[in-house]
């Protein structure tokens, strides 16, 4: 079973149905108690500002239980403000803590239009190299965001607005983040969360 972790800040039901549509029982959790080894994969969604999603976690006790989780060796999956949650800070609104997975701060884009919001290309890193997507590279996702991670250290993808390029997938071994919103970006999208989840969950860290 999939568990999709339920703070209030995201896009839960998509995530779900998205899940559900590549024929996997995903659940939607609201106590970090409930985050047990009977689950193969852990899922943070997220949308909106940094600042008050990472307060939201800490205060729920998510954060110290999605950090432990992955300490475990177990795979946890990322999905927008979800995949910038994992990184060190960000820098919304203030200086905010993140979960630390992720090397990394998250800064406003530079670009002449913010948000950065529509359909946009992601061109695979070859890192790591045993990572082969079935998504040809340059291949559109979806995206709705205003601040990104820049360091590339564990970035899988890259994409360039206004010049500007941003990582738009981290993979840390048995951790995955996607800038974009896999759940809204049709086939191509649902082919690469499948793809990626399963990945994740195979992985020896």
């Amino acid at each position: 079973m999939i568990a999709i972790v339920d703070y209030q800040v995201g896009n839960t039901g998509n995530v779900r149905r998205a899940f559900n549509s590549l024929g996997e029982e995903a659940l939607l959790l609201s106590s970090p108690a409930e985050l047990t080894p009977e689950f193969s994969l852990a899922v943070l969604p997220g949308v909106g500002a940094f600042g008050p999603a990472s307060a939201r976690l800490r205060a729920s006790g998510w954060a110290d239980r999605l950090i432990a989780w992955a300490a475990e060796g177990n795979p946890l999956l990322g999905i927008c403000l979800g995949m910038q949650l994992l990184c060190e800070r960000g820098l919304e609104d203030g200086d905010h803590p993140g979960l630390g997975l992720i090397p990394g701060e998250i800064r406003l884009l530079e670009a002449e239009k913010i948000p950065h919001m529509g359909w946009n290309s992601v061109e695979w890193t070859g890192k790591p190299p045993e990572f082969t997507p079935a998504v040809p590279s340059g291949e559109y996702f979806y995206f709705v965001h205003s601040y990104a991670l820049f360091d590339p250290a564990f970035a899988a993808g890259q994409t360039s607005v206004g010049g500007t390029v941003f990582t738009s997938m981290v993979l840390r071994g048995r951790i995955a983040g996607f800038q974009f919103h896999p759940e809204r970006s049709g086939r191509v999208g649902l082919d690469h969360l499948s793809l990626v989840s399963a990945h994740i969950r195979k992985k020896v860290p």
